[in-house]
This record gives structure tokens, C-alpha cells and sequence, in this order.
């Protein structure tokens, strides 16, 4: 054990960890979630820390040799060594100081030992003075918030884009199954199963432009703004470093706030890219849902498509398979819509010149990162990727339709194709039966113009055909 202390007073610390005083008042005070923040915004902790130590060292404020040891031992913090002493639970009081003197400790102690100093021997190198030299947890901390969130958004739009091209791949497959459409859950006008699923394709791309269109902001950082924005204690240079330090750090294009006050104490870029999740998760549900209808069955439903089968779906019904990963996907969506509406709760909740939620907003918006890159995932490589089409059920289903009468429209006309809907309906007939038997039209001009690609692009179906049957 070593003993460290605050102005609290002083504490034994295991002389084998690498965090110190503060990060245990901070494990004994929150014992909320049993969770710990995401690994992703801890790396990002470590490469503001050392961004902040090679400002302070080109501004000259920071000894070049404690400096060069802060970065090696940030390094190790970004690349993911020292993860475990990260303990702290997600979600805590004082808005992330604890993560942010956790993030001092760690690294304070690791620099001591790489300079072959004893871990706690602060009067060498400090948390406070130098690790934190310029900072502030209130600039720190929203600062890490938005590198996490780039770094998640990036994993999550190429999960997004690997999902499209799926989509696109069963699209192009199923270009020439033909099936009914569904309006009100009724019978609409044909479709093809490709369309469909080419649709599916566009709503994802959608989503990846969304998301990234919706990352504009977390570009804009306040470090340098310190407590309140005022950037007291931040040298006007470091100020300007520290934006560039931090760009080659991350990778990230990062700017500073026009208005340090105003981003110190306003958080609304998170309702941003919490918002484009959300609206993420809503095109999903749709999709999902989309695909359990059209497999339902397989018997009794439509069974259009086929699932592929991933596990028993029932412990009383022998041969029962369910649709379990749409299924978990929309959970995972409404879980996602869930934490927004925490996210937005956090960013109301900001008074004068701080908003202290931001734990609890960081915690929610990482974890519908994780989650739904995860669930998109699963998607493509467990459910789309392997789904088959049933053409036999989709050619039944358009057969039995009356929806196919509505390309018949400027061949016969409204009235007498309400006439043939009604009668199929109240008999239970086919409409290409009806036609035939009452010699309306041809079994030759019937095929034109219920042909695949007559009835699922633009224009007329059989339009060459006006003419004769006038």
C-alpha cells in the first residue's frame, strides 16, 4: 500500500494500480450502474491528455523531460494497456471530475514509473499541476465525449454501409420475383422482392449520410476554455496548439468554439447525433418488422421469404423457428430510442455556465453506439445475408391478388375493373380468370401487360396495346 492524500484528508491506495486518492473516493461515493465507461472515450481521455501535454510543452510552460513522459504514458492509455484502471462506474456525480482525475492519476503515475520515479511521488510530477496543466475537467471531459462519439460514428456508418451493400446484393438477386405490394397491410400493386430490398439498401445509406452530417458539431471543442469558459489559467498560445496538437492526435479535424463560453455551458450538439440514432433505429424497426412480416408462417403467413433458422424457436412446439434476430434488433431499437430520450433530458437539465449531466449523456450515447453497431451487424451477417426467396409463395399470393387489376386501368377502364374486383372478392376467383372467361382480353396481351417489368416501373403497362384494344 502507499498513502496518498487530498484535501480531504489521506488515503491507503494497493501500491499496484496506477490511479490514486481521488479515483478512490470516486469508486467508494458511485456504485450506480455496475458499469464502466466505454473503453473508446477512456482512449479518447488519454489522447486530450496528450494532445494538452505537447501544447504545454511547445508553449514552454511544461519540462520537455515530464512532458515526454506524460505522452508515453498517454500512449498507453490510447492504445488500450491500461484499461483496467479505469474503474469508475459510467454514470457519477461532479460532472466526469472523477473521470478526469482518474484519467491524471493513471497517467501522472505512469509517467513517475517510466522516469523511475515511485508511483505517488507527486512532487516530481503532479495530476493536478501538470498532467491537468491548462485544464480543466470541464473542458476535458466534453472534449472526450465528442472524440468517443467520432470514433463510435465512424465504426457505426461502416457496420451501416456493410449493411446497404447487402441489401443492394439481395436486391439485384431477387430483381425478377415478382410479389404484391402492401398498403394499410392490404393488398396494393405489384412489386418486385428486389425493389424491396434495394429500398431497404437506400434507407441505410440514408442513414450513414444522417449520422455523418450530424457529427458537424462534435468538430467544435472548448479546450482551453477551462472552468467556465473563460480560459483562465490557458495560455491564449496553448489555446491555439492545442487544436492542432489534438487534430494529429485523433485524425479528427478539430476546432476551437467560436464562443468558449457558450461551449462549455451548452451541450445540444448531443441531442444531435443522440437524435440521428434515434431516427437510425426508427428505419430499422421498419426494416425488421418488414422482414418478419414477409417471413411469417411458414405455413399460415405470408412466408414470402426465408429466415435463415438460428435456433429452436419454442420449448413446447417441435419444428417452431422464430425470427430471433429482427427480433433482437428492434429491442436493441427501442433501447436506442430509450437513451435518447435520456440525452435529451441532460442536455435540459444545464445551468449558467455548466451542464453537470453530461455522465449520464455520455453513457447513454455510447451505449446505443455499441449496441446498435452491434445489431447491424448481427443483421447483415446473421439474417440478410442469408435470406432465400419463396418464389412459389410469392407467385400464390400474386395470383390470388386483385391488386393486379389496377394496371388494367387504361385498358378497360375504372368501372368495369371495379366491376371484375368485386366479383373475384365475393367469389373468391382470380382476376385472370375472370378476364379470360369473360373474353376481355387475351391470354397474349394478358401476359404483356402483367409482365414483371411492365407492372413494377413507370408508365403504362402494355401501353402498345391501347390502340388495339380501342
Amino acid at each position: 500500500m502507499r498513502k496518498e492524500h487530498d484535501f480531504l484528508g489521506e488515503m491507503e491506495i494497493p501500491d499496484n494500480v496506477y490511479y490514486g486518492v481521488q479515483t478512490l473516493r470516486a469508486l467508494e461515493n458511485f456504485q450506480i450502474t455496475g458499469r464502466t465507461a466505454d473503453p473508446l472515450f477512456i482512449h479518447a481521455m488519454g489522447m486530450v491528455k496528450k494532445a494538452c501535454a505537447l501544447a504545454n510543452k511547445k508553449t514552454g510552460r511544461l519540462d520537455p523531460v515530464i512532458a515526454d513522459a506524460i505522452v508515453k504514458a498517454a500512449d498507453e492509455v490510447i492504445s488500450g494497456k491500461l484499461d483496467d484502471q479505469f474503474p469508475l462506474d459510467a454514470i457519477q456525480g461532479g460532472a466526469g471530475t472523477s473521470f478526469n482525475m482518474n484519467a491524471n492519476e493513471v497517467i501522472t503515475n505512469r509517467a513517475l514509473e517510466i522516469l523511475g520515479h515511485p508511483r505517488g511521488d507527486y512532487a516530481y510530477i503532479s495530476p493536478n499541476n501538470h498532467t491537468n496543466m491548462a485544464q480543466s475537467t470541464n473542458d476535458v471531459v466534453p472534449t472526450s465525449i465528442r472524440i468517443c462519439a467520432l470514433m463510435r460514428t465512424k465504426l457505426f456508418t461502416e457496420a451501416l454501409t456493410a449493411l446497404s451493400k447487402s441489401f443492394d446484393a439481395k436486391g439485384e438477386e431477387f430483381k425478377n420475383v415478382l410479389k404484391m405490394g402492401r398498403t394499410h397491410l392490404q393488398d396494393a400493386v405489384p412489386i418486385t422482392l428486389g425493389g424491396e430490398f434495394k429500398a431497404f439498401a437506400c434507407s441505410m445509406r440514408r442513414s450513414v449520410h444522417r449520422m455523418e452530417n450530424n457529427t458537424y458539431g462534435l468538430h467544435i471543442m472548448n479546450m482551453g476554455a477551462t472552468a467556465v469558459g473563460t480560459g483562465l489559467n490557458a495560455d491564449p498560445e496553448y489555446i491555439k496548439v492545442v487544436a492542432h496538437e489534438l487534430t494529429e492526435v485523433t485524425g479528427f479535424k478539430m476546432t476551437t468554439a467560436e464562443n468558449l463560453i457558450d461551449a462549455t455551458s451548452n451541450t445540444d450538439i448531443f441531442t444531435d447525433i443522440s437524435g440521428a440514432l434515434r431516427i437510425t433505429a426508427l428505419a430499422l424497426i421498419k426494416i425488421c418488422n418488414d422482414l418478419r412480416l414477409m417471413a411469417s408462417g411458414p405455413r399460415a403467413g405470408f412466408s414470402e421469404i426465408l429466415l435463415p433458422p438460428r435456433q429452436p424457436g419454442s420449448s413446447i412446439m417441435p419444428g417452431k423457428v422464430n425470427p430471433v434476430i429482427p427480433e433482437v434488433v428492434d429491442q436493441v431499437c427501442y433501447q436506442v430510442i430509450g437513451n435518447d430520450l435520456t440525452v435529451t433530458l441532460g442536455v435540459e437539465n444545464g445551468q449558467f455556465q455548466l451542464n453537470v449531466m453530461e455522465p449520464v449523456m455520455a453513457h447513454n450515447i455510447f451505449a446505443s453506439f455499441r449496441y446498435i453497431t452491434n445489431a447491424v451487424t448481427t443483421l447483415r451477417t446473421l439474417c440478410i445475408d442469408g435470406i432465400k426467396a419463396n418464389e412459389k409463395m410469392c407467385n400464390f399470393w400474386f395470383d390470388r391478388s386483385i391488386g393486379i387489376i389496377t394496371a388494367l386501368l387504361p385498358h378497360i377502364g375504372y368501372e368495369k375493373c371495379s366491376a371484375l374486383a368485386k366479383e373475384a372478392l365475393a367469389n373468391d376467383r382470380q382476376i385472370k380468370d375472370l378476364l379470360l372467361e369473360k373474353n376481355i382480353m387475351s391470354k397474349e396481351d394478358l401476359d404483356i401487360i402483367l409482365a414483371p417489368e411492365q407492372m413494377t416501373h413507370p408508365g403504362i403497362a402494355g401501353k402498345e396495346l391501347l390502340t388495339k384494344l380501342e
